[in-house]
């Protein structure tokens, strides 16, 4: 007996308890109130950090801005280099307009740059009626692409025809009109 004595004076008193002890709901507005008083600290503690942080990098963006600013210092320049009419976006690309004659014949191609290729629009006058006949793009390097044929008939001359070219438009050299067996009938001048 005199264990369950002594066992029983080494439990604190409070587990002794019945109930809630009388200052409970001081001692729970206590801890409720340090609690708050501690989260309120973190958060403004937070904000001040924040602010620290925003007006530190406003700080380094005026003096990067003054730096680069500064009357003495000018940036090196770099040449540009000359844009290519082939690659400029299609409201800048201007068209090359070829002109050719030979005798009552005239050609006129409108060659308008493309991305790496050639939209040809060719305008044909003074063949015989009925006539077959094809469009040919001649490129600086010597060679030939056949856009296309058409049979010619003078109620619609000029004839206009349509095509394109692979080949860039700063690489054409020029446009013919010719016959099935490749007789030229007009060339535009180079």
């Amino acid at each position: 007996m005199r264990e369950v004595q002594e066992f029983l004076e080494a439990i604190p008193p409070e587990l002794l308890l019945d109930g809630p002890p009388d200052d409970a709901d001081l001692l729970l507005q206590r801890t409720l109130r340090q609690v708050r008083a501690e989260a309120s600290g973190a958060r403004g503690r937070g904000r001040a950090l924040a602010a620290t942080a925003a007006v530190a990098v406003a700080a380094a963006a005026l003096g990067v801005g003054l730096f680069v600013g500064h009357p003495g210092s000018s940036p090196a320049l770099i040449p540009a280099a000359a844009p290519d009419p082939d690659l400029a976006p299609a409201a800048e690309r201007p068209s090359l307009l070829f002109t050719g004659s030979a005798g009552d014949l005239r050609l006129s191609a409108s060659v308008t740059p493309a991305d790496g290729w050639a939209r040809v629009e060719a305008h044909v006058s003074g063949l015989p009626d009925g006539t077959p006949c094809r469009l040919v793009i001649l490129g600086k390097d010597g060679t030939r692409q056949l856009t296309g044929g058409w049979q010619f008939h003078a109620t619609t001359s000029p004839a206009e025809w349509y095509g394109s070219a692979s080949l860039p438009a700063s690489a054409i050299a020029a446009v013919a009109i010719e016959d099935l067996s490749g007789h030229e009938y007009v060339r535009t001048g180079v």
